[in-house]
């Protein structure tokens, strides 16, 4: 069973810049670089029979990509086709019962 410094070691690795950013894809010419929303979190407890345990969660969703080209830089968000039928939705029933 691991202790708890290995298990926020674990914790550490996993919300790392790697995660955050994707390794660089070059194609003619052009370098993106992909970023996403990483987050995590933990916690543990123990009673005093010396009965414990832990746990730790990691998520992460595409935000978007960075773009090189020619020297310049540009941020090409990332489209969240959930998030746009949800707000479509709501909306709608906004107006539905407006009326």
């Amino acid at each position: 069973m691991p202790n708890v410094d290995e298990l926020l070691q674990g914790a550490r690795d996993a919300i790392s810049v790697k995660r955050v950013f994707g390794d660089p894809i070059e194609t003619e010419g052009v370098t993106i670089i992909p970023a996403a929303k990483v987050g995590g979190g933990g916690g543990g407890g123990g009673d005093s029979e010396d009965n414990g345990g832990g746990g730790f969660g990691i998520g992460a969703k595409p935000v978007g990509v960075y773009v090189i080209k020619d020297g310049d830089v540009s941020w090409r968000p990332a489209v969240d086709v959930n998030r746009i039928i949800a707000f479509t939705f709501v909306l709608g029933l906004v107006f539905a019962f407006r009326r």
